[in-house]
């Protein structure tokens, strides 16, 4: 049996442009092509596509995942039951999660009182320190209380809307791509941009420079742009935000 892009990516649940992505970095590259140059995957390339959306779903960035699923005697049955102490673990801490939501909903009802230490049952204390640290470690202790004094003081409609915000910028910016990096349409958004992470804490030019190095070097963020967005959105956004902490700097 021989699978389309479209196929494998509706079976799957990605997009094509996933796909095509994949085949690029040479994640995910298709077991045959035809004369049409269509792109033709068999169950080798169903099962790889399971396990990289399998190590996904744990956090494991596309180098990573490139790494291990490629490393000499690797096993996919011994890999999918480690998948599944994981997703065991991670189902049990969900259900905890569950429950704590019940009991807050029951207690904000009256109909129960909650303590203090209830109210956080099953909430990753490990996770929450990674978080912080990576926060901390880019962008510095100042930064990191400033974006949580911040992000703890918008309702849910701001935060949804500033959620929305990013989207529709990045997704600006991608379709403009074709116009320059330094194409005034396009800085103008970079310039909302940079307002966008004031959002969050007091963004130096300095350090949404270092953001935009970030947005393309680090392979987490390249990932992101780049599956969500497209190819050469995350390296587009470098060179846009330069040129505007450039310019700022010149004004």
């Amino acid at each position: 049996m021989r699978y389309t892009v479209k196929q494998l990516a509706d079976a799957a649940g990605v997009s094509p442009r996933t796909l095509h992505f994949y085949d690029r970095i040479e994640l995910l590259k298709p077991d045959a092509y035809g004369e049409n140059g269509y792109r033709y995957y068999g169950e080798a390339a169903l099962l790889r596509l399971q396990q990289i959306l399998f190590f996904k779903e744990l956090d494991f960035s596309l180098a990573e995942i490139t790494a291990t699923i490629d490393r000499p005697g690797f096993d996919t049955l011994e890999a999918l039951l480690a998948h599944r102490r994981t997703l065991q673990e991670r189902s049990g801490r969900l259900a905890r999660l569950i429950e704590t939501v019940d009991r807050t909903i029951l207690h904000l009802k009256g109909e129960l009182t909650m303590t203090e230490g209830e109210f956080y049952q099953g909430f990753s204390e490990e996770k929450q320190q990674e978080y912080e640290e990576e926060i901390r470690r880019r962008y510095g202790d100042k930064e990191l209380r400033q974006s949580q004094q911040r992000w703890g003081s918008y309702g849910v409609q701001q935060r949804q809307a500033i959620r929305d915000d990013f989207q529709r910028i990045v997704a600006g910016l991608r379709d403009r791509m074709e116009s320059g990096h330094d194409a005034p349409e396009v800085q103008a958004l970079v310039g909302q941009l940079h307002a966008w992470v004031g959002s969050f804490y007091d963004c130096t030019l300095d350090v949404f420079e270092g953001l935009g190095h970030g947005y393309n070097q680090d392979p987490r963020f390249r990932e992101m742009y780049e599956t969500n967005y497209g190819p050469g959105v995350s390296e587009f956004l470098e060179q846009a935000i330069s040129t505007y902490c450039e310019q700022q700097r010149a004004a």
